[in-house]
């Protein structure tokens, strides 16, 4: 397995992974699939050239990417020891074999050499068993819960909020 960051050649298989995130985990993202799936890879291609921001990683296996994971810093001054990891992402099959460990583990190194970042927030839906076990397995600590910041098919989904201090 191969983790690294992801770069403009990677923006299709990007798009792909993410799309199939939305649309087989759909109560674990904000986004919707509906709202994303006219998206063009073109959009990944522009953030991957100039990653001053936001820095996606991906995990391969036999030159596929299998998992996704983002890591957005703060820009406001008050914030701006601050980031966040979003879509998280490791495709079904390939769960429970320690790539979605070390993709977070990568961001985590990646967010200690980035200078002035010194927490990582993310937020988890409650139910998602497997991702809150990763995530406390990875350092984090519960800090809050939001009751119903989910709505999906008139379902409501609880997520609570994370924190690793580095």
């Amino acid at each position: 397995m191969e983790i690294r960051q992801l770069n403009s050649p990677d923006a299709e298989e990007y798009l792909s992974i993410r799309l199939e995130a939305l649309k087989n985990s759909p109560y674990a993202f904000a986004s919707s699939y509906e709202e994303e799936k006219n998206q063009r890879a073109e959009k990944y291609k522009n953030r991957f050239n100039a990653p001053a921001n936001t820095l996606t990683f991906g995990a391969f296996e036999d030159s596929q990417l299998v998992g996704v994971v983002t890591l957005v810093k703060e820009q406001l001054f008050k914030l701006r020891h601050r980031a966040n990891i979003v879509a998280m992402y490791i495709k079904p099959e390939k769960r429970g074999n320690g790539i979605g460990k070390n993709l977070v583990f990568r961001v985590i190194e990646k967010a200690k050499n980035i200078e002035g970042i010194e927490q990582i927030y993310l937020t988890v839906v409650t139910t998602n068993l497997p991702a809150k076990k990763l995530y406390s397995s990875c350092g984090f600590e519960v800090f809050g819960k939001d009751k119903k910041a989910l709505k999906f098919d008139n379902t409501y989904y609880d997520e609570e909020h994370m924190v690793l201090f580095l």
